[in-house]
């Protein structure tokens, strides 16, 4: 009898929402809420659609039962005679990914997809099917299943009264999904290939109008200096940056990055060649920030040297004088590097005189300030 009623009121739900699928905007059935939630993992969006039902009293009363079942159940609608539940309520909870993606480890392809988990009490079985336009699990087919993912369902300290998808545990290339609700969350981990993706995609962004700008060309050519990959076509790029027909331009940012590029691939002489071109080119602030990654770089009297032709070019100026305090510094000269970092004290920025203080302070008891 039971069994009974929640069949006809499931579809008498259903068929009051298709009378009006076409009619006003209303709240959907049951006292359910619509949502949308998504984040972006390195550069793959990753978004969810769900309706969430809340527990409105029903502790200890929701796994296991009518409300989510355990397993595969036969829901009395549909053509499904083994259904898992729906992970939400009323029509399709879906999941889209821009990219491919990993999920529990295993390989799942750019798209949009029906999320289904059959439940357990100590064992859940999160599914991905290609069909993402059916109403809830009602017309479920395992041959659409695309993925199937085992997972442990975790217990919650406090119930949640709104069933939610959150985001959790994030880094730069993966984050762990978790549905929440009651006291249960069900939580799975998606990853990307942050590098692999990002390939891609510099390469279909550079044959757009984006590619039309010697800055991005460099940019593409920078990020595999910085991740240590595909420095071949990094060095293209680059190339492309300087001497491309219309785009390429000879700029700082673009000579400099190249002697990046040649550097990571160890022609050191042509590296030093592009810089010593790339540096008269420099904004003063441009060549400060060299400066300091020559010195993060352990290239501390070739940092110097930099420091030195900054001020030169620029003389008594607040970014040159801090060139040279950390230059000197660096070079254990804390003499000379507290000469000019009393210099820039009385020059500096309100925002930075604290900070240009403390550099003095360790100065003078002997310590490096980089």
């Amino acid at each position: 009898m039971k069994k009974r009623k929640l069949v006809l009121l499931a579809v008498t739900m259903l068929a009051s929402t298709l009378l009006f699928a076409q009619g006003l905007i209303t709240p959907p059935n049951g006292g359910n809420k619509k949502a949308v939630v998504g984040e972006r993992i390195g550069i793959t969006d990753v978004t969810i659609h769900y309706d969430r039902p809340r527990v409105k009293g029903r502790e200890g009363k929701i796994y296991g039962t009518g409300i989510v079942h355990y397993g595969y159940t036969d829901l009395g609608f549909g053509t499904s005679k083994a259904a898992p539940w729906r992970a939400g309520a009323n029509e399709n909870t879906t999941i889209e990914f821009t990219s491919d993606v990993k999920v529990e480890g295993n390989n799942l392809s750019a798209g949009k997809y029906a999320l289904f988990i059959a439940m357990g009490a100590d064992e859940a079985t999160v599914i991905f099917s290609k069909n993402s336009s059916s109403w809830g699990s009602f017309f479920y087919d395992p041959k659409e299943d695309v993925l199937r993912v085992k997972v442990k369902p975790v217990a919650l300290a406090q119930s949640k009264e709104w069933l939610q998808y959150e985001f959790e545990n994030e880094t730069p290339n993966s984050a762990v999904i978790a549905l929440n609700w009651e006291k249960v969350k069900i939580p799975f981990k998606v990853e990307v290939d942050l590098i692999k993706t990002q390939l891609e995609s510099f390469r279909r962004e550079l044959r757009s109008d984006k590619g039309f700008t010697a800055d991005a060309w460099a940019q593409a050519a920078q990020f595999c200096v910085d991740n240590n990959t595909n420095l071949e076509e990094a060095l293209q790029w680059s190339d492309y940056s300087i001497n491309g027909v219309f785009v390429g331009q000879k700029t700082f940012l673009t000579l400099s990055t190249k002697a990046s590029v040649l550097e990571k691939m160890g022609k050191q002489d042509e590296a030093d060649a592009a810089m010593k071109e790339a540096l008269p080119l420099g904004s003063e602030q441009d060549v400060y920030q060299y400066g300091r990654s020559l010195i993060a770089r352990g290239k501390k009297e070739e940092a110097l040297k930099v420091f030195k032709m900054n001020y030169d070019k620029h003389p008594n100026n607040f970014t040159t004088l801090m060139g040279l305090t950390r230059g000197y510094s660096a070079n254990g000269d804390y003499k000379n590097a507290l000469k000019y970092a009393k210099q820039a004290v009385a020059i500096a920025p309100a925002a930075q005189k604290a900070g240009v203080e403390d550099m003095v302070k360790k100065l003078e008891a002997g310590k490096d300030v980089n």
